[in-house]
């Protein structure tokens, strides 16, 4: 068995045990939600011009995270996602983006990052840069042309 070989085979087991876990609710304290597009550039430049969208959540103290593959990035289906991931009553830390401009009237405690103007909100001290970094961290270990939709199926 080669080094390929091998990195392929416990690369399928991840997917498996990612693909077959039953998720449960995490909450109660903060959590970090963010969106992430894995997609391919052409030659490697410019724009994503095709990809898979996931939705994560992280908690900032447990480190308990949920990844959910989402075919429209929009209210109605991100909504009911967070519903069924995270507790009511937790404190929701998000970009600004406005599908999220709900959540305070769902019964969460929704507090909101740009990080185009700053990476912590100086007023509320929200950020989303542990579910950024897990972003990363979960891209890097993908192939360089991040293009395996069939790993994305089940996130």
């Amino acid at each position: 068995m080669t080094v390929n070989d091998y990195y392929n085979f416990c690369h399928e087991i991840c997917c498996y045990v990612v693909e077959n876990i039953k998720q449960q609710k995490i909450g109660s304290l903060i959590i970090e939600i963010d969106e992430a597009k894995f997609g391919k550039r052409k030659y490697n430049r410019g724009s994503v011009v095709n990809g898979n969208w996931v939705l994560g959540g992280i908690c900032r103290e447990t480190k308990e995270i949920f990844l959910m593959k989402v075919e429209k990035r929009n209210k109605a289906t991100l909504i009911p996602i967070l519903e069924q991931y995270v507790e009511k009553g937790s404190t929701i830390l998000t970009d600004c983006w406005v599908a999220y401009k709900c959540l305070g009237k769902i019964g969460y405690q929704h507090k909101t990052g740009n990080h185009s103007e700053n990476f912590i909100n100086p007023t509320s001290g929200a950020c989303t840069n542990l579910i950024e970094n897990r972003w990363w961290c979960i891209k890097r270990q993908l192939p360089t042309t991040h293009t395996r939709s069939k790993t994305l199926v089940n996130i």
